[in-house]
Order: structure tokens, then sequence, then C-alpha cells
């Protein structure tokens, strides 16, 4: 069931997307605003609208952390802004100032993606705020684009009804005509998938656009195979154009929005309608799930936002849930949780071993591959190297809910201990820059050649990190 249980009607005009951190939603609309609120509550945040943009303001997104917040505008800008205090910190001019439609953070937040009415495609380089790499698509505006979630290629789809693969590096891999009258949404699961064809894992892709029509399709990114995109089904019940869709974080569910002014909720799985939702007045502009929370927001050009309780079904034995991890902290797992975490990632065969040896949340984040070699006694290398990459993707899950990004290396993506300054401006651990360096002269950030190999100690940023660990400890 999915029950309304809140109505924010702030803005003055057509809701245009809406977008959750774990804490705060943003909205932005036609209106040049963009409004912060409070998931606790749903009370605007202090600082919220946030003003700036001259013209309408089309799409909003967070970095991984929440702490930057991104909107994107008619103005032919993208601005970022602090979602501590609201203060902004930068406004990127997209190339030849086109109107910009969408943006999205890349996963580690290293770029943000920025499509514009022209076509353009430009990585702005977060950090340094500076333009990145930069592309074009073939023909229409730039609607839609989503990033894997390990960030190895990102998707774009244009009012022509392509979608087209790029990698990170901005080459396209891929284009396949998609919706005949354009494509106006898209996600990707955070959830791969595995086909039992040939045992590959696939991330899942959905589309929506101006026919009527949702599209799942899987995406096989592989330096030996290059890149697959395979249809899969095509999603019905909706008797307009969709403008927006989107993957609950788990993978199990999708949500639309259309021009029929209705939202429907489907089981990813089966296809299956799970709910319809016909509150709003006019056309859905936009839908998004809450990462950790059974939330759901909607928005639309009747000018408001409505927030959406969802009563989830109870997962299956041997499932885990993001809902279940986000409650209790993954050193606090128990052993029946370890267990469940093992049977979502393909795992299960190794359940009775981790119970016989007593592994808990704690034990897990500390395997190794001695460990897993000498006492776990796995004696498949290959095994054992796809236990330690599913406990290395389970550990940058809670250091990117939980450390502020500025805090993380750049290249383990690990909280620095000894952070040093390279000559490209950029901050690293220094023992991960010292080998980054003793292979290579090119900054990890640019890609650029280094002047100079000199690191000199950020003692500034040592001390910010004491201080935060300080108040973890309390």
């Amino acid at each position: 069931m999915a029950t309304l249980i809140h109505t924010l009607s702030d803005h003055s005009d057509d809701v245009n997307y809406c977008a959750f951190s774990s804490s705060c939603l943003a909205t932005c609309s036609l209106d040049k605003t963009i409004r912060v609120y409070s998931l606790s509550n749903f009370a605007e945040l202090p600082y919220s609208p946030l003003e700036g943009h001259a013209y309408a303001v089309h799409c909003c997104c967070f970095s991984p952390s929440g702490l930057v917040l991104a909107s994107c505008s008619t103005d032919g800008t993208s601005a970022l802004w602090d979602t501590r205090d609201g203060r902004r910190l930068a406004v990127l001019q997209q190339p030849g100032a086109s109107p910009v439609r969408v943006c999205r953070f890349s996963p580690r937040a290293a770029h943000l993606l920025a499509g514009a009415a022209d076509g353009s495609v430009v990585l702005w380089n977060v950090q340094a705020r500076k333009l990145y790499r930069s592309g074009k698509v073939k023909g229409g505006s730039l609607m839609a684009c989503a990033f894997s979630p390990n960030g190895d290629f990102f998707v774009t789809g244009s009012s022509s009804g392509d979608l087209t693969i790029w990698d990170d590096k901005m080459r396209c891999l891929y284009n396949e005509k998609a919706h005949d009258l354009g494509v106006t949404c898209c996600d990707i699961s955070s959830h791969p998938v595995s086909d039992s064809e040939n045992g590959f894992k696939y991330f899942q892709m959905a589309s929506c656009g101006q026919d009527n029509h949702i599209k799942l399709w899987l995406i096989l990114f592989a330096d030996f195979l290059g890149v697959q995109l395979k249809y899969k089904c095509t999603l019905n019940g909706h008797s307009a154009p969709v403008l927006a869709c989107a993957f609950s974080c788990d993978g199990q569910m999708i949500v639309s929005g259309s021009v029929d002014k209705c939202v429907i909720i489907y089981e990813t799985s089966t296809g299956n309608t799970l709910h319809t939702l016909s509150q709003h007045t006019r056309y859905v502009t936009t839908c998004a799930f809450a990462p950790r929370s059974p939330l759901l927001a909607t928005g639309s050009m009747d000018k408001t936002v409505h927030i959406w309780q969802l009563d989830l079904k109870q997962p299956c034995a041997g499932q885990c849930t993001v809902e279940n991890e986000s409650k209790v902290a993954i050193e606090d797992w128990s052993e029946d949780d370890v267990s469940a975490w093992l049977c979502a990632q393909d795992l299960a065969d190794f359940v009775g071993l981790f119970k016989m040896n007593n592994i808990d949340g704690k034990e897990l984040l500390n395997l190794t591959k001695e460990s897993l070699a000498n006492e776990l006694k796995i004696e498949s290398l290959g095994l054992r190297s796809k236990v330690l990459q599913k406990i290395k993707e389970l550990r940058m899950t809670m250091t990117s809910v939980s450390v502020p990004d500025e805090f993380l290396c750049p290249i383990t993506r690990e909280l620095m201990k000894d952070p040093v300054i390279a000559t490209d401006g950029y901050s690293y651990e220094r023992e991960a820059m010292e080998n980054w360096i003793s292979n290579r002269r090119s900054s990890p950030m640019t890609n650029l050649p280094l002047q100079s190999l000199m690191l000199t100690p950020n003692r500034t940023l040592k001390m910010a990190i004491s201080r935060w660990l300080e108040t973890q400890q309390k």
C-alpha cells in the first residue's frame, strides 16, 4: 500500500524535479527556485529557497555524501550549493550557454554530468569546478542521463529517441534508438541482475518516453566484451507520454509519472502493477524513492510535491534489503545479517562456512585474502576474489554514507590518515599517491601531467579529519 502522508505546496509554478539525500528532499521549479526540506518532519530548511538562477530550474541532485546539491537551468548554467548552509559554491556555464536540462553526480562525486538542449554533454570536475570532458549527442536535445553504480559508464537519452552509452572518458560506446518520439528519462538500478544463460552480471536500466512506454534494458559493460545492451521488456499502463521513471534503492520496484496525471509503481521482476496513484491534478513530471526510508516523492505541474509512505513487503528468508542494512550499522551485523547479505550477493553457498566460523559484521569487514584462504579454507582463487570484491563494495557503501566526501582519498575512496597535496591541487592519502606516481606522472583527477612529484602535507585537512573522528566517538 502507498499512503499519501504529506503535500508540499511552496512552489509558485510547475515542479520539474525532486531528489532525495539520506536526510533531505530537494525540489525545483519553473519559479526559478530550489527548495530543501528535512525528512524528519518535512519542514523547509532555514536557508531555503535557494535562489540565483535567472530562469526555470529543470533538475537537481545530491552528491553521494549529501553535502552538495547541484541544480541546472534554462539560464545555461549548473550551480553547486552547500547543503549545510545553502551557500552557492560555484556556477558552471554550459559551453554554448544552451539551456541545461539534466544533471547527475558520478557515484564518487568526482564529476557532475550536465546535459543541454543543444545536445551537449559535459563532465565537470567537481573539486576544481572546471570542465573535464565534453561531447554531443547526434540530433535533438539531451533530456536524460544516469550513471552506472560503479561509475564506469553513463547513459544519456535524447529527444530524438536515442539512448547512448559513454565511458568515463566521454567516449561513445553504443547507441540505440529506444523511443520513437523521444526519451524523457532514464535510471540505472544500483543492484545488478544475473543472466542465467552466460553467468554475467548485468546492470538494469529503465527508460521512458513520449511513446507512452517504459522499457527495461540489461547493460553488460566488460573490457573483453565491450558494451552490450539487451532489451528486456516494456511496461504498459500509462495512456499518455511518460515523463519520469526511477528504481527503488533495492531495485525491486520502478515508479513512473505521466502526462495522464498518474503515478504507477511496478514490481521489477514481473512487471506487475503494484499501485496506481492518481492524486495529482496535472502532468506528473518527476518521481523519486528515498534511499533509506520507505518514502516516495512525486512532483507535478499542479505545483505540488506529494510524499508517500510505502508499506513494503517483508523480505523473503535469506534476502537482505537496503532498508535493513541502513537500520543496523554493518559492523554491528549479527551472523544472521551476514548470512542474509551473502544470499543477496549470490554467495549463499558460503552461509554454512561463515556461520561455522562465527563471522559477524565486524569479522566480515576484517576478512582478507589470507584469512579467506588460511582460516576459512576457501581454496578457489576466483571465489576468494569474488568474496573480497563484495566486501570491498560493502566497505565503500559504508564509508560513502558516513564520511564527508572531502575526507576520502580520491584514489582509494578511504578515509585519509596522512593527507598530502599534489601539484595538481588535490589532496590524497600519502601512500596511495606515492604508489600512483611510482608508475605514472599524471594526475589521478585530471589525467594531465604533474608539474612535479612533490607532495606537501595537508595539515589543515588532517586536523579537520581528526576533529571529525572525535565527534564520531562521542
